[in-house]
């Protein structure tokens, strides 16, 4: 079996991926958690990091043939990234994570200890810095879901409703398999 789990930032995409990859004993793909490690290795905050990846494509083009290449190689995996759900055309199940950005920005002010209104602004900087690079090195526009079998919106249920939302789906697509 292989899932996607993507979303913007502050879905929670990286806790329920964490979450799931436990309670299915799946091995588990972050390339958002990459990506933040490429960003503190260079000692830069996302959204400068987001910067300069618009003038080198080199990081996301990195990253996301990563994401790809390992997810062909295993069975039995969750990727989890802003775009596995395109990189991953083989997956059994795509999840695209919603919520609304006041919410996803109250979030990411948590988790990196930052006041609301700058991690709302960095988060939109971040969002236009991927949206426009996802479309002009891949001609993917994020705002098409079109592609994904269950889209959840994080905001209306917490983390481990997500998560039995998701092995629902699970048991469903493996039953069909069958």
């Amino acid at each position: 079996m292989r899932l996607t789990i993507s979303g913007l930032p502050g879905s929670g995409t990286t806790t329920v991926a964490k979450l799931l990859s436990h309670e299915l004993a799946m091995e588990l793909i972050s390339t958002g958690e990459k990506f933040r490690r490429i960003a503190k290795d260079k000692k830069l905050p996302l959204d400068q990091f987001s910067e300069l990846a618009e003038n080198n494509d080199e990081f996301d083009r990195q990253i996301d043939e990563m994401q790809g290449r390992e997810a062909m190689k295993r069975d039995n995996v969750i990727i989890e990234s802003r775009l596995s759900g395109f990189f991953v055309p083989k997956a059994d199940l795509k999840i695209w994570l919603k919520a609304p950005s006041e919410i996803r920005a109250r979030r990411i002010g948590s988790r990196e200890g930052i006041a609301y209104e700058d991690a709302l602004s960095a988060m939109k900087d971040r969002e236009r810095s991927e949206y426009k690079r996802y479309e002009q090195y891949y001609g993917i526009n994020l705002d098409d879901l079109a592609i994904y079998d269950l889209i959840i919106d994080s905001s209306r249920w917490n983390e481990k409703d997500i998560v039995a939302m998701i092995k629902v789906a699970v048991d469903c697509v493996s039953k069909k398999d069958r």
